[in-house]
């Protein structure tokens, strides 16, 4: 069951908030969906994925990307789920990597957080069941996000990338194995053993991978947090000795905020509009 938190008239779209009770997670989740004018005016549109970062919820990107202007334009819907689960019963640190808001979209199997922590399984199969029966959307989507969310959009695409059309990313964790942040995460959701680790890691995932769905990268020269936690390098690397396509552009200047993924959102919505209008032609 699905409750309608705030609607907004936005591009001629309705950008809507819900709650509903999550299967996966075993707890109340919040997601948005930005529907763009095509979608109200009887069109079954596709469907972009956004995975939002550390310490966000639904609504970092949804009020700070402008992304809105060109799904309208595109006609294109654009689906934001927050972060983690939440709530007063599910589990928490006193971390910006670990706990609420920071789910790193992997299935938990350690306790305390085997219980709620299963935002892989959420975003992959849950969630998009949910859009698809409840809204004007067709089932071909593709998947982005930024930094935690980048990490999360790339892995899962590696790892289906028959459900997906297309990836993008800004400022992505490529390899939560060797990064601070990543480590600290899944030694708590996943345990010890490193080898549950690299499930999840987009350059190990990549190695032996098939096939490479058509990906974008930016990365700004000037984030705080490049090259230390950020090693998009390391995927693009692995890609060219695969012989897959990754375009990787290094932003001189820019950081790690929302000033960088507003001004390159517009690009990113373009490039995933190419290989999304090929079904949605059907």
């Amino acid at each position: 069951m699905l409750t309608l938190l705030n609607e907004y008239k936005h591009f001629n779209g309705a950008h809507r908030r819900y709650r509903h009770f999550s299967q996966s997670n075993q707890c109340d989740m919040i997601f948005a969906i930005y529907l763009p004018p095509q979608a109200l005016s009887g069109s079954r549109v596709p469907v972009l994925y956004w995975l939002s970062g550390l310490t966000c919820t639904d609504e970092n990107f949804a009020t700070k990307a402008g992304a809105q202007r060109y799904a309208a334009e595109h006609g294109i819907a654009i689906v934001m789920p927050d972060t983690s689960p939440r709530g007063d019963d599910v589990p928490n640190q006193n971390a910006i990597n670990i706990g609420h808001g920071a789910g790193f979209y992997v299935n938990a199997t350690q306790e305390p957080w085997a219980k709620n922590y299963h935002m892989y399984d959420y975003i992959v199969n849950e969630l998009p069941d949910l859009i698809e029966q409840n809204f004007p959307v067709n089932q071909t989507r593709s998947i982005a996000g930024h930094s935690m969310g980048g990490h999360g959009a790339l892995q899962i695409a590696i790892k289906n990338p028959e459900r997906y059309q297309s990836v993008s990313a800004f400022a992505p964790i490529v390899s939560p194995s060797d990064s601070a942040w990543g480590q600290a995460a899944f030694r708590e959701y996943l345990g010890k053993d490193t080898a549950a680790w690299k499930t999840y890691d987009s350059v190990t995932l990549l190695r032996e991978a098939e096939t490479l769905l058509p990906c974008k990268i930016d990365q700004g020269t000037a984030d705080e947090f490049y090259p230390r936690e950020l090693q998009p390098e390391k995927l693009a690397q692995v890609a060219a000795e695969r012989g897959f396509a990754l375009e990787l552009n290094m932003r001189e200047g820019y950081d790690h905020s929302y000033y960088f993924v507003s001004t390159f959102i517009g690009e990113h919505i373009a490039f995933h509009a190419k290989y999304l209008a090929v079904l949605q032609k059907v």
